[in-house]
């Protein structure tokens, strides 16, 4: 089972980082590029990843090119579709395991941020007033509400909407279907899973919560930075049980009785559907097999993972494991340089 490695780290202002559709670019530093890194990763990770960036391209001279999309897709875009990639880095660690590995095209797994699901809605959402539990503060980070002991039954009201992306995507879609799963299992109501589905919408690019939708689930470092950015201060969120919100490492073998299947990477050795059991939520990364700029992957990692990159991660989440960790299979598979900074820990599935 996966336990904490750090201390909760405060989470800082950032821009909103919600789930956004594709997007490629590339920095470009003034002075002519003293190399390449390509840098795939879930679009929960940009206000982590851009200063890093920033800072490396500053310190080295190597311009990066970054690709944002959901996980999912981007793992079958860096595998069967061939696309050139040197770090590939997940919103769930778990696709890194199912879909990259069992291709070939990585060896390990590094586990590397942690976080939770929370709720979000706005002041103009249905039953905005009945959602969070009463009395309760809404001022985050220092104080977010629990959600209500019947949360969950507003949600199933007529004309509701839960707004999210494609799970056959993006983790975060499919966290809501594992999310919806566990709310049946908690509170044991037949086929509460079942009605929630037909509440669920995927959302597109453009459409935001309390207009096109009246809910969504959503990382919680995104949700302060949604909050934070909203001009107009509408924007709330929610807590969820420890049981339901993905949150809790100490809650992993229970979160697994939620499951999904999702199609793989359409390769011909293999499996046409893979299982993504439910987990806590944590990140993870690789190092492509075939990266066409290994050396400046892994002097990317150094940075990421050492004190420098760990306080501008911290700054606007998700909250860094510090040290990062693989299992201990993957460990003989890291290349040297990195080994010392990472350590290794066993967990299953």
């Amino acid at each position: 089972m996966l336990r904490t490695m750090s201390k909760e780290i405060a989470l800082g202002v950032a821009l909103a980082v919600l789930f956004l559709a594709e997007s490629v670019g590339a920095q470009t530093p003034s002075a002519p590029c003293a190399g390449q890194l390509i840098i795939y990763h879930a679009g929960s990770l940009t206000a982590a990843f851009s200063p890093v960036e920033k800072l490396f391209t500053q310190q080295t001279g190597v311009c990066i090119t970054d690709v944002t999309a959901g996980s999912v897709d981007l793992a079958r875009r860096i595998t069967a579709g061939q696309e050139a990639c040197d770090i590939y880095a997940s919103a769930d660690y778990v696709d890194i395991d199912a879909l990259v590995k069992p291709a070939g095209f990585a060896d390990f797994n590094i586990l590397f941020g942690q976080g939770a699901m929370v709720m979000a809605y706005t002041t103009s959402s249905k039953n905005a007033d009945s959602i969070a539990a009463p009395g309760s503060t809404f001022n985050p980070p220092t104080s977010v509400p629990d959600a209500a002991t019947d949360w969950y039954t507003y949600l199933t009201k007529s004309g509701v909407l839960i707004g999210g992306s494609n799970p056959f995507l993006d983790p975060s879609g499919y966290r809501a279907d594992l999310i919806f799963q566990l709310i049946e299992r908690h509170y044991g109501i037949p086929n509460l899973y079942d009605t929630l589905l037909t509440h669920y919408t995927i959302s597109r690019s453009g459409e935001s919560v309390g207009k096109q939708y009246d809910f969504q689930f959503i990382y919680e470092h995104s949700a302060l930075a949604a909050y934070n950015a909203d001009a107009t201060k509408s924007y709330r969120y929610v807590k969820l049980p420890d049981d339901i919100g993905l949150s809790d490492p100490a809650e992993n073998r229970h979160y697994e009785h939620a499951s999904i299947i999702i199609p793989g990477v359409r390769l011909p050795f293999t499996e046409p559907v893979v299982r993504i059991p439910g987990t806590r939520v944590v990140w993870g990364l690789t190092v492509m097999n075939k990266a066409p700029n290994r050396a400046n992957a892994i002097k990317f990692l150094q940075l990421l993972f050492g004190s420098q990159g760990v306080a501008l991660q911290a700054a606007s989440g998700p909250t860094p494991i510090s040290p990062p960790i693989v299992s201990h299979h993957d460990y003989g598979h890291l290349p040297k340089a990195l080994q010392s900074l990472v350590g290794a820990e066993w967990w299953g599935h």
